[in-house]
């Protein structure tokens, strides 16, 4: 697909890992973030990773990495934010470092139900997975202020764009998150 930045979330503090950045710790001997990146990047025209420590490790993965302006890790928003302004095109892909499984073709699928809305998320079953997302770069200014204004829910932002929720039941294993030792030591 043409025309789509991918963002790794990257920013937060790990601390369901013990305090340790999730994206670099080892899956099946690599880094997470490196499971995330080989499925990730086939589907973008670039990819920038959203990380606010590490940045230099990050780095060797080859791409632009980008620190939230916002300070005292203030969740996916603040790296949706600094992933926005580095963004080269109209749209962006969110994924978080964390997910080493997901859709294969995540992005073909959120484009396709985009239409004129504002953001498409996944979903499976009744639950929205707010994380892996494609949102217009037009949303800035909004998310700006809403960040100005103190706001951090994701939830609470999404309830002044238009939204469509797009079913990937068919892969719902592909969104399991791995926050913490055991269920690292799991998959």
């Amino acid at each position: 697909m043409s025309g789509v930045s991918g963002i790794v979330l990257a920013g937060g503090q790990g601390r369901r890992m013990g305090g340790t950045d999730k994206g670099l710790k080892a899956l099946r001997g690599k880094p997470m973030v490196e499971w995330v990146l080989a499925r990730l990047a086939p589907q973008v025209d670039e990819v920038v990773i959203n990380a606010n420590q590490n940045a230099e490790i990050y780095r060797k993965f080859g791409y632009p990495v980008v620190a939230d302006e916002i300070s005292g890790f203030a969740g996916p928003l603040a790296g949706l934010h600094a992933g926005l302004k580095a963004a080269q095109h109209a749209l962006v892909v969110t994924v978080p470092c964390d997910s080493p499984f997901l859709p294969e073709d995540l992005v073909s699928r959120l484009q396709r139900a985009l239409g004129e809305r504002d953001l498409a998320v996944a979903k499976t079953g009744d639950q929205p997975h707010p994380v892996f997302a494609l949102v217009r770069k037009t949303v800035l200014p909004g998310l700006e202020a809403f960040l100005a204004g103190g706001g951090r829910k994701i939830d609470a932002w999404y309830a002044a764009l238009q939204v469509v929720e797009v079913a990937f039941d068919d892969q719902a294993d592909a969104f399991r998150n791995i926050n913490t030792l055991d269920e690292l030591g799991r998959a």
